[in-house]
């Protein structure tokens, strides 16, 4: 399977938007069978967008570590 790059995330996004004013136009204009093409192609970017989005690097946070040479703390009562 061929993953989009991305790098390429902003300009899938400038396509997106541009498709949707397409279809709002289309619809406007009562071009049906270009409403039905621009929202299949809208889907594909959509896709694009969560195959992008899926795979990218997230951070997790974790606890810092504790030396293991240091003495255990006392409890609560200060022993």
């Amino acid at each position: 399977m061929h993953w989009p790059d991305p790098a390429q995330r902003a300009r899938i996004v400038d396509i997106r938007d541009n498709i949707i004013a397409r279809i709002a136009e289309a619809e406007r204009e009562g071009w049906l069978g270009e409403v039905e093409g621009l929202q299949t192609t809208l889907a594909g970017a959509n896709d694009k967008l969560s195959q992008i989005d899926r795979r990218a690097p997230r951070t997790v946070d974790l606890p810092m570590p504790t030396p293991h040479n240091q003495p255990p703390k006392s409890d609560v009562r200060g022993r």
